[in-house]
């Protein structure tokens, strides 16, 4: 059996016994069902991972102790920050899960003329705040200790001007690059539009950032599929996936 792999925001010492904070500890509580003696394995974003036995089980808290530390060595060399168009339902769930799973370090939610979301206010920071637990959970499910980082939302044309080095990418069906035509980066802004696809003041706004547009093939893709088919390509051609 596969030992359970468990985010915990504090910090961790080899030797340390600590309770697990309120979520961690009602899921290995009372989901998992987990008793006295059997092991975990913590992370809490810093990298590492932490071998941990439990010692103690209420109906409130989890005591654990932490018997080894080991650096994680499952980070790509890669680094991608997604800049992903919200969508509707659970198809921005989808793909903030996968693109953790395949080795992002950074998500923007955005803003886009076209995305069919209307958030604001407290309903945008309880979404804001489920994205980052959907990153943490894909963590914990794909063995990765560095949690990345899901900003809040914002307008497209905000983030397309923030300042950066990266190489600078969006998806565009219309485009004549491709993943295979680009120069080798090791770190990468994705722009991925909505459902509806961008739209040509958009498209226009990309071009003007510096973004380079490239096509995944002769095929329309879904806003979710866009994202995981894209990142999985720029893993394949610069990064580890082998």
């Amino acid at each position: 059996m596969r030992t359970p792999r468990i985010f915990t925001p504090q910090a961790l010492t080899t030797g340390q016994v600590i309770q697990l904070d309120d979520e961690a500890a009602n899921h290995v509580g009372r989901v998992l069902r987990m008793q006295p003696e059997q092991a975990l394995q913590l992370f809490n974003g810093d990298g590492n991972n932490y071998a941990a036995t439990i010692t103690d089980v209420s109906k409130k808290q989890v005591t654990v102790t932490i018997r080894q530390a080991e650096p994680n060595p499952v980070e790509s060399s890669l680094r991608i920050h997604l800049g992903q168009a919200i969508s509707r339902g659970d198809r921005m769930d989808f793909a903030i899960q996968k693109a953790v799973e395949l080795g992002v370090t950074e998500i923007s939610p955005l803003f886009t003329e076209r995305c069919g979301v209307k958030l604001d206010g407290e309903r945008l920071a309880k979404r804001t705040e489920q994205w980052q637990k959907i990153a943490i959970s894909a963590c914990e499910q794909s063995g990765r200790s560095v949690v990345p980082v899901v900003h809040p939302a914002m307008p497209l044309e905000r983030w397309l001007n923030q300042q950066t080095n990266c190489l600078q990418l969006t998806l565009d069906p219309r485009a004549s690059a491709t993943i295979k035509t680009l120069v080798p980066s090791q770190q990468i802004r994705l722009v991925i539009g909505p459902e509806g696809g961008f739209s040509d003041a958009e498209i226009s706004a990309t071009d003007q950032a510096g973004f380079i547009g490239i096509q995944l093939g002769p095929r329309v893709l879904r806003t979710e599929t866009a994202a995981l088919t894209a990142i999985s390509a720029l893993q394949l051609q610069f990064g580890d996936l082998a």
